[in-house]
């Protein structure tokens, strides 16, 4: 999943997209460096999206930056539980490229992300 999203992302050449494998590695990786959209799965190893998302609504740094929350768990509890702690989006998978295109890009225009 990781490998599509980042194809997808990097397809046009607008994105550099920096990958965690868990959402450890993520906690580790955010404080390093500004982040203008991230891309969080519900279901990661370690550390969940979820409290991916609440660390980073918490955080100074990490505040305001647009989170996509992408996952298999497609019921709207979960949907609105993403969207409380303060994602952005919910994406259900499977999703096509298309539609991540779509999210981010409407982020993009509605947050200022680049």
């Amino acid at each position: 999943m990781r490998a599509f999203v980042r194809a997808t992302l990097e397809e046009e050449g607008t994105a550099e997209v920096d990958e965690a494998e868990s959402g450890f590695v993520a906690l580790r990786i955010l404080p390093r460096k500004h982040f203008d959209l991230v891309v969080v799965d519900i279901n990661m190893p370690d550390i969940n999206g979820l409290e991916l998302v609440s660390f980073m609504r918490k955080s100074d740094q990490h505040r305001d930056t647009p989170v996509v929350i992408i996952s298999t768990e497609a019921s709207a509890k979960d949907r609105e539980r993403g969207l409380s702690l303060g994602a952005n989006a919910y994406l259900k998978k499977p999703f096509t490229p298309a539609q991540l295109r779509e999210v981010v890009a409407t982020l993009r225009k509605t947050t200022g992300a680049r």
